[in-house]
């Protein structure tokens, strides 16, 4: 299976996942960020469900030493906690408490349309706006 098929694969499934559990849901992701409210824990489940699949694969993959297809793995940068990472991880934290989306279940959603739509638009928009501030630095 070459790289392109194995890549559109994994996302396809990505995808159902995100339907099939909710998350591309905006209304299911903010009663889940609202605590004191209507709060549903369910997604911590999809969550602890992620973290049971990819933990050990991750694991795996490291002791191999290499890709799927054969390519070295490149070493992890050193964790660094800056202004830049806490304020991104604000911005998305925000965003998403605001929305109900984050950028993987927004394009998910984008076969409905609608403010997924708007949300990827404004997503793309930010990106940019992100990339031509840092040239300027």
């Amino acid at each position: 299976m070459n790289r392109f098929l194995l890549a559109l694969a994994a996302g396809l499934l990505f995808g159902l996942g995100l339907a099939v559990s909710g998350m591309t849901n905006p209304d299911k992701v903010l009663n889940f960020l609202d605590l004191f409210g209507r709060w549903d824990p369910s997604l911590a489940l999809v969550m602890g469900g992620a973290l049971a699949v990819s933990v050990p694969g991750f694991a795996w993959v490291r002791g191999r030493g290499n890709s799927v297809f054969g390519d070295a793995l490149a070493d992890a940068p050193p964790p660094r906690v800056d202004g830049h990472l806490l304020a991104g991880s604000t911005l998305f934290g925000i965003g998403w408490g605001i929305a109900g989306y984050c950028p993987g279940p927004a394009l998910a959603s984008l076969t409905r349309g609608g403010e997924a739509v708007w949300f990827v638009l404004a997503l793309l928009a930010g990106s940019q706006l992100a990339r031509l501030f840092a040239s300027r630095r």
